[in-house]
């Protein structure tokens, strides 16, 4: 006798998908590799150990280097946070914008994606800074987002840049860039 499954669900597919991802995450370097921003072992033999080493100086050193801020966003997907670095990275891009027709559509796209309440990536951040980002919405600024930025950093840089540090992704890192030495 076959055992009777219950009727499939769609409305669970989405959630199904997600617990699917799990077994597919993992803290290597080689999910390190997979996104970085060239083919894999050009970059690698561009990277040096003293570059790698210096991304321990600091959190902002980390950010500003591209290799870096792949690894970072690499090590942050196997912890399902990198929302933070995007919402980050997004506020950035934001400030560099002129034209004032833009600045209020990528304002609102912004707020809706990581700000608003049961925003699709929503970042952790106190109710005041989402309350506060909320008013400035209604007249949107370069700096509108500049709190919650602020705090998201603040939290990647106590919270997340530490356990990076500690990470197979960056320890394994270092190892292959010291052994390219050898």
């Amino acid at each position: 006798l076959t055992p009777l499954l219950p009727p499939i669900d769609h409305r669970n597919r989405g959630m199904r998908t997600r617990l699917g991802c799990l077994s597919h995450k993992s803290d290597s370097y080689n999910d390190f590799t997979a996104i970085l921003p060239d083919k894999p072992n050009r970059a690698l033999k561009r990277l040096s150990t003293e570059e790698a080493t210096r991304w321990a100086d600091s959190f902002d050193v980390l950010l500003s280097h591209k290799y870096g801020l792949a690894a970072f966003r690499a090590f942050l997907k196997t912890e399902f946070s990198e929302e933070n670095l995007e919402f980050w990275l997004a506020c950035e891009d934001f400030k560099k914008t002129r034209s004032a027709a833009k600045l209020a559509s990528k304002a609102q796209r912004i707020f809706e994606e990581f700000i608003d309440v049961q925003a699709p990536r929503e970042v952790n951040i106190d109710f005041q800074t989402r309350e506060l980002t909320r008013r400035n919405m209604q007249e949107p600024s370069l700096t509108c987002f500049d709190q919650a930025q602020g705090k998201v950093h603040s939290l990647m840089e106590k919270d997340s840049y530490p356990r990076f540090l500690r990470s197979k992704i960056y320890t394994d890192l270092l190892s292959q860039t010291q052994r390219r030495l050898s």
